[in-house]
């Protein structure tokens, strides 16, 4: 069996410049990042185009619902993989796949060939997300990874601002097909980079890949998923198809679980979890996403509803909150490098984003554009705190060998908590908005939200004067129960960051942790060698 010890590549401990080598590889893995952020938010407004031409309304759903599945159920495998087999093979197939995918989905002849390749780019996208995180884990020592996952975050933020805005661009000029196929020169070269420039140790090990486990954990993922995706909206809560599901997949975590203990080489091995730290980890980075995506829904919703924006624009009335998170995520990523140290952010983070979310909560239909969105920069410098941190400290409290399945786990702690962040909260906001138009506009509001309690402008636009004021109550009215929800749930995350115990990062030459956590092994070769 090879050496499970990646070659890590340190950097100086003063700060120094990195090879050219490595900044052309870090440049490769942003690319990737991008295309798995970026690749949802083109094609969402893209989809009304798509539909006119395919057809198949009434699947429309699926579209953006096998991406998920697919990418959710994928993740905890490419991290094995890479611990297995060698994290440069894992992702460079990983990108091959996304890549497959996108171009099938461009040449899509109908709404079904469209899901089923939408699946294929999922598939790929759960890989990619992963590789970049488990490599700067391989390539960089923890007291370096913050500023680095730092640039990850910021991509992120600029993918959810740039997304709609490139959408609809490219949609309007050059045609819906071409939402994929921009996929296929970055993604060529992000490969092209990966495989020329970054040198890892390769890896083979005897134990068989844990079959039984990651079709478990897959059916336990995707049942998860589809509750939250269908509970509300295709089917009522109490429907016998979304209790089925649930049966399903508690029954499949169940099995899972009981298999990880007595599997020869676990999909995702228990172990990891006796850290407190990395368990810490994996419930902020769940709330943090419950909380995020949950902002990222009905934020726009509220300015274009009740403060007239225009949904051209919706990527960037986040801005404030994007903007926040990325100046921030990139100070604490620079801090943490200086200091070694990282426990303030998660406590800080926690803190500002029940307030954020508080403030958000107390929105109403005379809230300006500006107040609105100072509470989006209170609630996105918490969030800016949070996002990588969680997956450092988290890397930061397993082994070498474990590194990409502690990176999926946490980026599926991460996806699970946004899915039932978006349901949970978008059934109360839509429970509210229909009880407040019934309440407010008689028997004509409950027909204007019979089929959804969300409207889009031009429907907005031929309401009559009292129904267009009583929805624009009732939106306000469900944002605030919505965010303050939020608010409420967070406090969990701030309750696990007061537990979090301060592991110095190697490079702060402290002793060795006594929490269960491990310090990542000394770098196998130097940086010439690992690139």
């Amino acid at each position: 069996m090879a050496d499970n010890t990646a070659a890590a590549a340190p950097v100086a401990e003063d700060g120094g410049k990195q090879p050219r080598s490595v900044r052309v590889v870090l440049l490769a893995l942003m690319i990737a990042m991008l295309l798995a952020m970026l690749d949802n938010m083109i094609v969402g407004t893209a989809m009304p185009t798509i539909v006119g031409e395919l057809g198949g309304l009434e699947h429309l759903s699926w579209v953006v619902t096998a991406y998920t599945l697919a990418t959710a159920a994928s993740t905890p495998i490419w991290g094995k993989l890479g611990d297995m087999y060698g994290r440069k093979g894992a992702f460079m197939t990983s990108i091959v796949i996304f890549l497959i995918g996108s171009a099938l989905s461009g040449m899509s002849q109908d709404m079904g060939q469209l899901i089923g390749f939408r699946a294929v780019q999922g598939l790929g996208a759960g890989g990619l997300m992963v590789g970049v995180m488990a490599i700067i884990g391989d390539l960089i020592p923890p007291r370096e990874r913050g500023k680095y996952q730092g640039m990850m975050a910021g991509v992120m933020a600029f993918a959810m601002i740039l997304g709609p805005l490139v959408g609809g661009s490219i949609t309007d000029h050059w045609g819906w097909r071409w939402s994929f196929y921009i996929n296929l020169p970055l993604g060529v070269v992000a490969l092209l980079a990966v495989s020329a420039v970054l040198h890892l140790p390769r890896k083979r090990v005897q134990a068989k890949i844990d079959y039984l486990g990651a079709g478990l954990l897959a059916l336990g993922i995707s049942s998860i998923v589809l509750v939250t995706t269908w509970g509300g909206t295709e089917y009522s809560w109490g429907s016998a198809r979304i209790m089925e599901l649930i049966g399903i997949g508690v029954a499949a975590l169940v099995g899972f679980v009981f298999w990880q203990t007595r599997a020869a080489a676990p999909i995702m091995p228990l172990h990891i979890f006796r850290s407190r730290n990395f368990t810490l980890m994996s419930v902020i980075g769940f709330i943090t996403g419950f909380v995020m995506f949950g902002a990222v829904l009905f934020l726009p919703l509220y300015q274009q509803s009740v403060q007239g924006a225009s949904a051209t624009n919706s990527g960037l009335l986040l801005l404030p909150m994007l903007g926040a998170m990325l100046a921030v995520s990139m100070v604490a990523g620079r801090v943490t490098t200086n200091s070694g140290r990282y426990k303030v952010f998660p406590l800080v983070g926690s803190v500002l984003m029940i307030v954020g979310l508080f403030l958000l909560a107390q929105m109403d239909t005379g809230t300006t554009r500006l107040t609105s969105g100072l509470y989006m920069a209170v609630l996105g410098a918490g969030m800016g705190c949070l996002m990588q941190i969680t997956m450092l400290v988290a890397q930061n409290s397993v082994e070498m060998k474990d590194m990409g399945v502690a990176s999926s786990s946490t980026t599926l702690f991460r996806t699970l908590g946004s899915s039932f962040g978006v349901a949970i909260m978008g059934a109360l906001f839509n429970h509210r908005v229909q009880d407040v138009m019934a309440e407010r506009a008689g028997a004509l509001g409950s027909k204007v939200t019979e089929q959804s309690a969300q409207l889009d402008a031009a429907s907005l636009a031929k309401l009559p004067t009292a129904a267009r004021e009583a929805y624009q109550y009732a939106v306000s009215s469900g944002t605030h129960s919505a965010f303050l929800l939020g608010s409420v749930v967070a406090v969990v995350a701030l309750v696990a960051a007061v537990f979090v115990k301060e592991v110095p990062l190697k490079g702060a030459g402290a002793p060795k942790p006594d929490d269960g956590a491990v310090q990542d092994a000394a770098p196998a070769a130097s940086i010439a060698e690992a690139v």
